[in-house]
């Protein structure tokens, strides 16, 4: 559609929802989203019924509201699609994994006491890629090589130039014919699988370390944690994740006193180096054995220090609401049917792309559903995780929210006082839609103080 075409329609559309006469209900809805980009739109009932009479008590219904629908926050994770929604998303995540350093959300004070760290496992290299380096505050240059061989693809394996933080080159192989795009692919999908093996090996370890067998091992001590996935530019995930030792009953008891920050770090190393996820031999390339990388950071977690919780729990949050934005690929899915030159794509994330499709294609690696997961350069897991332990879970942090609002609505009169005891609830919903037309996204825009791109307004729309 022309700009032109657009912007006639997108005043026309505002000047139609402000002489609506239910444009205060519209706007009221609107900022009860909190800004929501792509609100979903929900038509439906929800009937509250005596439970020993069957009388109708109490009924909403869409028919009432504007264009008879209801507008819900989204509530995605990802920052690149709402960056509203995803900050609840971030700050819900980070209550959570405080809680599980300080205490509160059902978490005990005492559970500062306990040994715990701040663990990093990376990926191996799959090769030579644009980086920037610093030194005392000195950026170094990128892959400075005295005597620099040159590939077989005639390129020189080295670089003098002192990147900046934004260069768009930073991440890409100084050689894209010599990279390892299948490696690179298959330790994402694998990445899940070795995390799991490596929780496993922790737990042996720990256990070894202190003359225990598993089974005694658990009757003593329990090992919570809380993960998240962070993409680094080259296209490949690494893993931070705080490690807690906790009693036998989690972390509302003590840990025993042979159960050191020292004995768990020690564990985490080994644990990292020990494990490994193997990839059967395709038709034309051996078999694979892939392990992490042998840079595996362990840092103590202090209320105080340089490392400290309020730290930690900002750091796994802002990652639990990213992918693989940074990497330059899109936050959608993508068909091996689409164009992938036609898409706005970096031309590393382009060929990690291309890869997923080729080796999806294949049968030995269909489990690792690497078509699907094309869009994210084949890693298919959690970005964010917890053990049963570590603390609450965000689905209570939510119903706590629910039940706020809920005590609110009834305290304002919004919603009538019932027993739920002697009250059955039943509601119908439907989905018909998400997001805004061009008018209301402006106007929306305008009411909750926040920025609609293009992308987000042009799709979507009333469902009137």
């Amino acid at each position: 559609m022309p700009a032109s075409v657009a912007s006639a329609h997108a005043i026309t559309g505002m000047i139609t929802r402000l002489h609506d006469p239910n444009y205060s209900r519209w706007a009221a809805q609107i900022r009860a989203t909190g800004g929501c980009r792509q609100p979903i739109h929900l038509r439906g009932r929800v009937d509250h019924i005596d439970r020993a009479t069957g009388e109708l008590l109490h009924r909403y219904s869409t028919r009432t509201e504007p264009d008879r629908i209801l507008r819900l926050p989204c509530k995605t994770r990802r920052a690149s699609r709402c960056p509203t929604c995803a900050e609840v998303y971030r700050a819900d995540t980070y209550q959570l994994i405080r809680a599980g350093l300080t205490g509160g959300k059902g978490v005990p004070a005492s559970v500062t006491g306990h040994p715990c760290l701040f663990a990093t496992l990376t990926a191996p290299s799959f090769g030579a890629v644009h980086t920037r380096r610093e030194k005392h505050g000195k950026t170094l240059p990128c892959h400075a090589r005295r005597d620099a061989a040159t590939c077989p693809h005639g390129r020189v394996m080295s670089c003098i130039a002192r990147h900046g933080s934004d260069e768009t080159c930073l991440g890409e192989p100084l050689c894209a014919d010599c990279y390892d795009y299948a490696g690179s692919v298959l330790f994402n999908a694998l990445a899940p699988q070795l995390w799991r093996y490596f929780t496993d090996a922790l737990r042996r370890r720990v256990a070894k370390s202190s003359g225990l067998t598993l089974r005694e091992l658990r009757n003593q001590l329990t090992i919570s944690f809380a993960k998240v996935a962070e993409y680094q530019r080259r296209g490949v995930v690494h893993f931070h994740a705080v490690i807690r030792l906790d009693g036998p009953d989690g972390p509302t008891s003590p840990p025993p006193a042979w159960a050191t920050a020292d004995l768990l770090a020690d564990a985490v190393r080994y644990a990292a180096s020990a494990v490994s996820a193997v990839v059967p031999a395709l038709a034309d390339e051996p078999a694979r054995v892939l392990r992490w990388g042998t840079q595996v950071d362990t840092r103590p977690i202090t209320m105080n220090g340089e490392l400290s919780d309020q730290a930690v729990a900002g750091y796994i949050a802002k990652y639990a609401t990213k992918a693989a934005e940074c990497v330059g690929t899109l936050d959608r899915r993508i068909s091996p049917l689409d164009d992938l030159g036609a898409l706005p794509l970096r031309e590393h994330a382009r060929r990690l792309i291309a890869e997923c499709f080729r080796l999806g294609a294949l049968d030995e690696l269909a489990d690792l559903r690497l078509i699907q997961w094309a869009h994210v350069l084949g890693f298919g897991g959690h970005f964010s995780t917890r053990s049963r332990h570590y603390s609450t879970t965000l689905g209570a942090i939510r119903v706590e929210r629910a039940d706020y609002v809920r005590d609110e609505q009834i305290t304002t009169g919004r919603l009538p006082l019932f027993d739920e005891d002697t009250v059955v609830v039943i509601a119908q919903w439907e989905y018909v839609g998400k997001g805004y037309s061009l008018g209301d996204a402006l106007l929306a825009a305008a009411l909750t103080g926040t920025a609609l791109p293009a992308s987000q307004t042009s799709r979507g729309g009333d469902a009137r």
